[in-house]
């Protein structure tokens, strides 16, 4: 069970009444952060409408090749090799994330992992929205230097026991919500919530497997959907980005360095969303997304030196879900 630690946050007396009615606390630790990576174990810990723990779950999972970063997660190839696969515990996972809203720490991570899983099982994973706690913290104006969740953790007075271990990461970030989400409910804040789109198909070749993998991050030729071209946006470009503002279709964005989700996924976002999603950076670029705005890499040269504004991954997820329409005429 988890400790008292919101007392700071009473909860209030008037609830609102278009919150959802339950919460997954959800971890995953994975071999990498690839598309065809595999998640090694994984925890849950179910909240009611309010945020009150009712139970929590941990499985680790057979990933059926090399385990990666063991110096990261601590699960070795002997650890998992009489761990179930995911399809064995497909079901369970199911019954803890059903009709509730998936939560996580950079949740469209821990979101999209999950849902390949289901797709190489030829399942669906019952999740229709999800809310990222990195959101939730901005919209709620925590004053945090940083969107780690130790710093998130330590705001609110929780103590992690064991890093990357998903059933404490689980634990910790459950802590965390708790009195963010009171919080939220005292000042009668929208929550960041967000459609989760289930994959309907996998393609995938097959993979060495576990204990045979020579290393961690090579090059693995699997996909999970064909590579197409994609179609001219039809919107105008109405110019730059403005901070503290909405986009706006037919706005131009640029991608540069490592992302959490990967680069073919925030790009299909930005598209459906009506943005023009650019593969170099000019004057007429609106926005240059990046989670490293220090590493000197030619995008993020070229936008210092035109003025082009600056958002890391996470912000642009949020700016995604509220994109303002394209003027008419």
């Amino acid at each position: 069970m988890l400790e008292d630690l919101t007392t700071a946050v009473s909860t209030p007396a008037s609830w609102p009444a278009a919150y959802p009615q339950g919460y997954a606390v959800v971890d995953v630790e994975t071999t990498g952060l690839a598309r065809d990576d595999r998640i090694i174990s994984a925890a849950v810990y179910r909240l009611d409408a309010r945020g009150e723990v009712e139970d929590h779950w941990y499985t680790m999972v057979n990933p059926e090749r090399d385990p990666g970063p063991v110096w990261i997660h601590g699960l070795t190839s002997e650890m998992l090799q009489d761990a179930p696969l995911f399809r064995d515990v497909a079901d369970e996972f199911a019954a803890r994330l059903d009709g509730r809203v998936l939560v996580a720490h950079n949740a469209v991570f821990d979101w999209q992992m999950i849902a390949r899983e289901y797709a190489r099982a030829e399942r669906e994973a019952p999740v229709r929205q999800r809310l990222c706690t990195i959101a939730l913290s901005k919209q709620l104006g925590l004053p945090l230097p940083n969107h780690k969740l130790e710093t998130l953790a330590a705001h609110f007075g929780v103590v992690q026991r064991r890093a990357h271990h998903a059933l404490d990461d689980a634990r910790v970030l459950a802590e965390a919500f708790r009195p963010s989400l009171r919080a939220a409910a005292a000042g009668g804040v929208r929550l960041p919530l967000h459609e989760c789109r289930p994959l309907t198909e996998w393609n995938d070749r097959p993979a060495a497997r576990i204990g045979q993998q020579a290393g961690y991050g090579g090059h693995r030729p699997s996909s999970w959907r064909p590579s197409r071209k994609r179609p001219a946006c039809p919107y105008p470009n109405p110019g730059r980005y403005e901070p503290g503002q909405r986009l706006k279709q037919g706005m131009r964005v640029a991608f540069s360095g490592d992302t959490s989700v990967e680069r073919e996924l925030l790009e299909d976002r930005a598209t459906e969303a009506g943005l023009h999603v650019a593969t170099s950076l000019s004057r007429l670029t609106s926005l240059l997304v990046t989670n490293d705005p220090d590493s000197g890499t030619s995008k993020v040269v070229k936008a210092r030196q035109y003025g082009t504004p600056i958002v890391d991954e996470a912000a642009f997820g949020q700016l995604l879900g509220d994109v303002e329409p394209a003027t008419e005429g």
